[in-house]
């Protein structure tokens, strides 16, 4: 499911009506937790967080004229999709949320290796997001980033 959107707002108003309240709460609770260097936009036809060009320079190795990308999520057929390149790329964070999800959900987790899969958007935990949100800085992302994942 691609939806065309050159603006949060406009993906939002785009997607079925029963998910656009989720996915307005959802972005709510990214913009109010996020740390503030961390930028809004689209990527890849997804709501995104990345590091803009102004603070990292380089962008993305896979496409240096793309923002170094952190976090986005997206409605899919069946699903709302939370992509967090933290949860991917360190095991701690992954290893905290794994064992946190419990404690918000009844739901078993449907998760991939940076991807998180909410089924019922009536069980998003929102506050659990929050916590995940606050977790890494942009420093810290460019920091794992360039030692773990960018190609020398």
């Amino acid at each position: 499911m691609i939806i065309k959107a050159t603006s949060p707002e406009e993906y939002i108003n785009q997607v079925p009506e029963e998910r656009q309240n989720a996915l307005n709460k959802l972005r709510k609770t990214i913009n109010q937790n996020l740390p503030k260097e961390f930028e809004e936009g689209m990527q890849y036809s997804f709501i995104s967080y990345y590091v803009p060009h102004s603070i990292y320079p380089d962008g993305y190795h896979c496409n240096p004229k793309e923002p170094l990308p952190f976090m986005s999520f997206a409605s899919q057929k069946n699903s709302v999709n939370l992509y967090h390149m933290g949860i991917y790329a360190i095991p701690e964070i992954h290893d905290w949320f794994v064992s946190e999800y419990p404690k918000h959900c009844k739901r078993k987790l449907d998760m991939g290796k940076s991807c998180i899969r909410f089924k019922k958007v009536e069980e998003i935990p929102y506050e659990l997001i929050a916590e995940l949100c606050k977790k890494i800085s942009v420093k810290k992302w460019i920091d794992i980033y360039e030692s773990n994942i960018k190609k020398k």
